[in-house]
């Protein structure tokens, strides 16, 4: 298990500390050495350092999970750059927006994206290369860089508007890697597949976390479930990251059962697990340890829940990871006691640096921390309502602008999502207060399947639910939208109902 080291480092020290001979990436082209992984790292900051763009300057990278997109992260914050990941599926007017608002000198992508860019997309003084363009004899060392520096810059998904770049230090980063690493217990024998997007904290983090463990990584872009199911075959995969879509899919997926107990670990982040999603995972792999997680990219992560609690609490989002200290709060700024609602603030060394140029937004996320924190300096206020029970577990209700006012009641949008789930009737369900003149909001609920079975649902509600947390509709979509991180897009769909 990695040690809790609480001294961060230089981010782009993380390929020291892997065994020389050991394989740290694998992809298409074959294998990669820690050895070889800090040799190549040196070699691209050696390319950016010789572009002469002085300290701090971002460099942007549009890019599948090529060996670039990879390395970029450690590269850009050794030659004393800043790093912009943009997710690959995002179109040229969202990216044109992250360069322009990033300030970005360099962006690092590909022939054919270039091509579907149109002019103004790219602002002036930003230089286009590719990635063929990035070779270089020499190596330039390991920084020195101090723990507060900036080493990246990751943008939302812009679920509430234009997307915003949350800045992140080499501290925030590093400090994030080793507390993955030691709670999720990654080893030097693990194959981890990565499969979210290395622009997602959340995806990126597994690059980190596994190189600092000495384990294996292999990047995978994946069209089907079924990519995933035979990319666990092929690379005898041990460990898989997910959010709740992705499990619903992989769940409807076909399984051989001698792949499936390949994996030893789960972990889930970017949205709750519903207790039907848990007992599915625990059934389809018995063999694997199931780790809730909560985060936010203003604070990378928040909470964990031990495996060994995950069949007795499924619906909890767990305590505190390491390094990080978790409040619930009043609206009045005190503790609020177990079993009362309240904010999640987190504070503590992996709270982000802010929203880059974006003093307002900062100031109302990122405030001083509650007067009975233990930890130092500000914290983020996370907008999201949680309750603590008296073990100290947290479970996630939702957050404050999408509770749902019916008839005087506040309404967890989450508590209808996981009555609805619960029977099998649907598998992806998202509820949302729409206007009504009798009640003030009534519940529409929009699921994916045709509808044959709503009898069914509706009926079981009324068993299961007090009267006015009954829906009042569904809408049945064949599909649900995703933004950019394969999230549920519900900013699209309350967009949608909204009208």
């Amino acid at each position: 298990m990695t040690e809790l080291d609480p001294v961060p480092k230089p981010i782009d020290t993380l390929p020291l500390r892997g065994m020389a001979d050991a394989v740290a990436l694998e992809d298409r082209a074959g294998t990669l050495s820690y050895a070889e992984l800090e040799t190549r790292v040196g070699g691209l900051a050696h390319w950016l350092a010789g572009l002469g763009l002085g300290e701090g300057a971002r460099v942007a990278t549009w890019l599948p999970k090529t060996r670039t997109a990879c390395l970029m992260p450690l590269a850009a914050p050794r030659a004393g750059l800043v790093h912009v990941p943009i997710n690959p599926v995002l179109k040229r007017a969202q990216v044109a927006h992250i360069l322009a608002d990033s300030g970005a000198r360099v962006l690092v992508t590909q022939a054919a994206r270039i091509a579907s860019l149109e002019p103004g997309d790219i602002p002036a003084g930003c230089r286009i290369v590719t990635e063929e363009e990035l070779e270089s004899s020499d190596m330039l060392p390991p920084s020195a860089a101090a723990p507060d520096a900036l080493a990246a810059i990751l943008y939302t998904s812009g679920s509430t508007g234009r997307p915003k770049g949350v800045m992140l230090s080499h501290a925030n980063l590093w400090l994030g890697a080793i507390s993955v690493a030691h709670y999720l217990q990654i080893n030097s024998e693990d194959r981890v597949l990565g499969v979210l997007p290395l622009s997602f904290d959340y995806g990126q983090n597994q690059l980190f976390s596994t190189w600092t463990a000495g384990g294996r990584v292999i990047p995978l872009d994946y069209l089907t479930a079924r990519d995933v199911v035979k990319a666990v075959e092929r690379h005898d995969v041990t460990s898989l990251a997910g959010v709740p879509p992705l499990w619903v899919q992989l769940l409807e997926a076909e399984w051989p059962a001698e792949t499936a107990v390949r994996l030893t670990r789960l972990t889930n982040s970017g949205g709750a697990l519903t207790p039907r999603l848990v007992r599915g995972l625990r059934a389809r792999f018995p063999g694997a340890d199931l780790y809730p997680m909560y985060g936010l990219t203003e604070a990378f992560r928040s909470t964990y829940l031990d495996p060994a609690l995950v069949d007795a609490h499924p619906e909890s989002i767990g305590r505190a990871i390491p390094f990080a200290e978790i409040m619930v709060v009043r609206p009045d700024g005190s503790r609020a006691a177990p079993g009362e609602p309240g904010e999640l603030v987190h504070a503590g060394p992996l709270v982000a640096q802010g929203y880059w140029r974006d003093a307002e937004r900062t100031a109302q996320r990122f405030r001083p921390a509650p007067e009975f924190a233990t930890s130092e300096g500000m914290a983020v206020w996370s907008g999201d309502t949680v309750v603590e029970d008296a073990a100290g577990l947290l479970r996630f209700v939702g957050r404050d602008d999408e509770m749902i006012k019916s008839a005087g009641n506040r309404i967890s949008p989450t508590e209808i999502e996981d009555a609805v789930l619960g029977g099998g009737e649907v598998s992806e369900a998202a509820a949302f207060g729409v206007a009504d003149e009798r009640l003030g909001q009534a519940i529409l609920v929009v699921a994916r399947g045709d509808g044959s079975r709503e009898h069914d649902l509706r009926e079981r509600l009324r068993r299961e639910l007090p009267s006015f947390m009954q829906p009042a509709r569904y809408d049945w979509r064949e599909e649900l939208p995703r933004n950019a991180n394969g999230k549920l897009d519900r900013a699209a769909l309350k967009a949608e109902v909204g009208r």
